[in-house]
């Protein structure tokens, strides 16, 4: 489900006053140095979060591309066994046998993935030199740089051609978005820092970097930036208040259980939190962007209206955003939880330990909290760009209420 993204820096009003724009810059103020001493204090040390990266799985991946395939019995199996394996032959294009094709074996099952000659796949090579020869290669993964490279390069063209310098602009912040989780969240994270911290830094930058650069350093822009930094704010003493009081562990992701045992010092808990406040930064800004723009278009077709009706306008359009976008959330994370539904259903499951277990429980918070930060954004974003119009009218000649 789509939302209509508003023109923040078209010139659909002229800028605010000095005061306003003042009062704006003195109310954010007080954010951007709290996110500047974050980065400084959370920034992560490169040395201890590459050593921290450390799985210590012995293998590496190797490229290669599925020549032959045939069905016969599987060589590993004893004389007579009716035990049937698929043998692919593959080449590799790189490693220590780059060039050479070597068989791969996998048991015929249900649940065995299936090759076809033509199929790139990346094979795990094992380095430890116990392995016996037959049992160094073993299948990994399809190869998918190409299909996704493809459609990051439609997506981009989609977004350029629609949105020409906009969009362009939002690619940008897209990519700086991208660089601060890799370079920032996930290594500091890793080190152990606060995840909660870590995610709201990481967050305001981000939400920064994003707002800025698609809708221009104006004063319509940072009204948003401030709705969205207080909904984030709000948002992240829920998730901590509501992991608390349900004991969420975050360990019934099984991801998460492999990174405890790999990186003892990261808190799974405080991940979750963390997790939650970003998840929602995604659906957060948009919220706020289109609150701030219905203010502003509310006020230029009617600039004589006060601050009360200005207000309250602007929140019937919100009532109806915020419905959309809360059911967006909900489908969103029931379609990521689709297969485990499924299979609680097919266990005849009551919907009450379904939903009270932690791997649904943690979804049910999630979704939830991020609601409720949503609807929050929306009272909160509107009196604020109401105030700041309002306040221009007023230096204008007056306003009436």
């Amino acid at each position: 489900m789509g939302h209509w993204h508003p023109d923040l820096d078209a010139d659909v009003a002229v800028p605010a006053p000095d005061r306003a724009r003042t009062l704006l810059f003195l109310a954010l103020a007080p954010f951007l140095v709290a996110t500047a001493i974050g980065l400084v204090m959370l920034w992560p040390d490169g040395a201890r979060a590459a050593s921290a990266l450390d799985l210590g799985f012995d293998s590496e991946l190797i490229d290669g591309t599925v020549r032959s395939a045939e069905v016969g019995p599987c060589h590993a199996t004893a004389p007579g066994s009716d035990i049937e394996c698929r043998t692919y032959g593959v080449r590799l294009s790189e490693g220590p046998d780059a060039g050479e094709t070597i068989p791969l074996e996998l048991q015929d099952s249900p649940t065995t993935v299936r090759l076809a000659p033509g199929d790139r796949i990346v094979l795990a090579l094992a380095t430890q030199p116990d392995v016996p020869a037959d049992l160094r290669y073993t299948f990994a993964d399809f190869q998918r740089q190409r299909p996704l490279a493809l459609l990051a390069l439609v997506f981009v063209a989609a977004v350029v051609a629609l949105g020409r310098w906009r969009g362009a602009r939002a690619l940008v912040g897209l990519g700086l978005s991208l660089l601060v989780l890799t370079r920032f969240v996930l290594p500091s994270i890793l080190e152990g820092n606060n995840a909660i911290a870590v995610s709201l830094v990481g967050s305001s930058v981000i939400m920064l970097l994003a707002l800025y650069l698609s809708h221009g350093f104006n004063d319509r822009t940072t009204t948003a930036v401030l709705g969205t930094l207080t909904s984030l704010g709000i948002t992240g003493v829920l998730a901590a208040i509501f992991v608390g009081l349900t004991h969420l562990t975050g360990l019934a992701d099984e991801d998460a259980r492999i990174l405890q045992v790999a990186s003892q010092q990261v808190s799974l808990s405080g991940l979750l939190l963390g997790g939650i406040i970003i998840g929602t930064l995604g659906v957060l800004d948009d919220v706020t962007v289109t609150q701030v723009s219905a203010v502003w278009q509310l006020h230029q077709a009617n600039p004589d209206m006060g601050l009360g009706r200005l207000y309250r306008s602007a929140l019937a359009i919100g009532r109806d955003h915020i419905a959309s976008t809360v059911n967006t959330l909900v489908l969103a994370y029931a379609g990521a939880s689709l297969p485990l539904l499924v299979l609680f259903v097919e266990v005849q499951r009551g919907l009450g330990d379904v939903l009270t277990g932690e791997t649904v429980a943690t979804e049910v918070v999630r979704t939830l909290v991020g609601s409720i930060g949503l609807v929050a954004s929306v009272p909160i974003t509107t009196l604020l760009a109401a105030v700041v119009i309002s306040g221009r009218a007023g230096s204008e000649g007056g306003t009436r209420a």
